[in-house]
């Protein structure tokens, strides 16, 4: 994946013109860029709201991307303090020895990813994927449990015509039939799944022991540098998460906070209440757990390296992924 070199500087020279070149250096202290991805998670009624900029006094920089590996290369250039990705992408950043720090699991991925192959295509099961073209984001989660897939069927990368491709790409291959399969997630899953069946689901290999999340990671020099900023940040993801577990039931089409989710992912609102749904999220006290923040985060993180260094996706593993990983923030939001 290659990370759109035209919106980055779009993007920038957007914040210069809010600024200014003799802006005040306070101004430019209290700035964030933070790169966002499609999922849909509660994250988007709290970016819609403007409560982040509003508690903080932050101005903050939302730029939209189209996978975890264009994020974590934007934030190791400098360009993004704070970003969403994947377990697969954070783990290939950590190995590699990145300075980035992952405090806030956005999602448990269980059935917010899948397997779907295109109705015609003589695929029911993963071994029919054999020869066939399958599109997926390389070093993403999805790659993971695709790679993972094929290796329980008795199958390799070589068995199929992998292709690399951010959702987007994904979409557009798909509505040409470009494509026999596609491991993803939302929109496009759902846009899949209109003319195509689930043969398998990112839950179905979390019970293997092969669970897969998207967290939220930031810069080490930005979380030192800005404390407060980032406790009032998970606060408020806390607070948009129970928000959601308390009345996301009752959310249609038509709620305000579908809307808002819809907007900023770009999602049919009435996709929205059943691609929430897909994904579990965390309580306060689940995030900092040893089960995550607390411990099984690293974990995971250390199981997903090794695969992809066996894939030949990064050429060394980290001694270890604790330093990675760190609970301080949840811990800070919840006193």
């Amino acid at each position: 994946m290659t990370f759109s070199k035209t919106l980055l500087a779009t993007a920038f020279v957007a914040i210069g013109a809010l600024f200014g070149a003799s802006a005040p250096a306070m101004a430019a202290e209290k700035t964030v860029t933070f790169a966002y991805q499609d999922m849909m998670t509660p994250i988007r009624v709290l970016m819609e709201s403007g409560e982040l900029e509003k508690k903080t006094g932050y101005a903050v920089k939302w730029v939209k991307f189209g996978g975890g590996g264009d994020v974590i290369r934007a934030m190791a250039s400098g360009n993004v303090d704070v970003g969403e990705a994947g377990s697969s992408p954070i783990a290939a950043a950590a190995s590699q020895g990145l300075p980035i720090t992952l405090f806030w699991i956005l999602d448990d991925i269980a059935n917010a990813e899948q397997l779907v192959a295109r109705n015609g295509s003589g695929i029911k099961s993963i071994a029919d994927l054999k020869g066939k073209t399958v599109a997926v984001p390389f070093v993403s989660t999805a790659h993971y449990q695709l790679m993972y897939a094929l290796q329980e069927a008795g199958l390799s990368g070589k068995d199929v015509k992998l292709l690399n491709m951010r959702p987007p790409e994904i979409a557009a291959a798909w509505e040409r039939g470009d494509i026999d399969a596609t491991f993803i997630w939302a929109p496009v899953l759902a846009a899949a799944k209109k003319n195509g069946t689930v043969i398998a689901s990112a839950g179905d290999f979390a019970k293997k022991g092969k669970a897969t999340f998207d967290g939220i990671v930031a810069t080490k020099a930005f979380m030192a540098a800005n404390p407060d900023f980032m406790t009032t940040f998970v606060k408020l993801l806390a607070a948009a998460d129970a928000d959601y577990a308390g009345t996301g039931d009752s959310w249609t089409a038509t709620s305000p906070q579908v809307a808002a989710i819809a907007k900023w992912t770009g999602a049919a609102p009435a996709d929205v209440p059943d691609g929430l749904a897909a994904y579990r999220f965390l309580s306060l006290e689940e995030q900092s757990s040893k089960e995550w923040l607390g411990g099984g985060a690293a974990e995971a993180l250390k199981s997903t390296a090794e695969f992809l260094k066996s894939q030949g996706r990064v050429t060394e593993l980290a001694p270890d992924y604790g330093p990675f990983v760190t609970a301080d923030v949840v811990k800070a939001a919840a006193k």
